[in-house]
């Protein structure tokens, strides 16, 4: 007979809002959210992996990553701040990003925001060309 190990519920999964996906993420988006989520401290909502061990976790190379990373904050998903780290021999260097896993509701109302936006455009250029097709030639 085999024997599964019982899954912890709190240490074993970690939370993936079901909002998520109404944002229209592509999935290398979806992917690189969801592994900051797994590296949050729950507490503070923020984490610090590199882009290449971002990279390791989701197959992606590090440019890819960076990409993802760039799209997830300009949709409002997370925050990217610079860190920077003292080596041993007093040096300042650049650390891995800080990232702070924001508010679901900011994204989703920026989205939707933005998809108005959108059919608004997209409304009026059809209004135009009704009109321009109306005029006598």
């Amino acid at each position: 007979m085999n024997q599964w190990r019982k899954r912890d519920p709190i240490k074993d999964y970690f939370p993936l809002p079901n909002e998520v996906f109404q944002l229209g993420l592509v999935p290398g988006e979806l992917a690189v959210y969801a592994y900051l989520l797994y590296c949050e401290d729950r507490q503070t909502y923020q984490c610090w992996p590199s882009f290449k061990t971002i990279g390791r976790a989701v197959g992606m190379c590090v440019n890819t990553v960076q990409k993802y990373v760039s799209m997830l904050v300009r949709k409002g998903l997370i925050r990217a701040e610079n860190t920077s780290v003292i080596t041993r021999d007093g040096q300042k260097r650049n650390g891995n990003l800080r990232y702070t896993i924001l508010p679901i509701q900011a994204a989703i109302e920026r989205y939707e925001h933005l998809r108005l936006e959108e059919l608004e455009l997209e409304t009026a250029r059809l209004r135009h060309q009704q009109r321009q097709n109306q005029l006598p030639a």
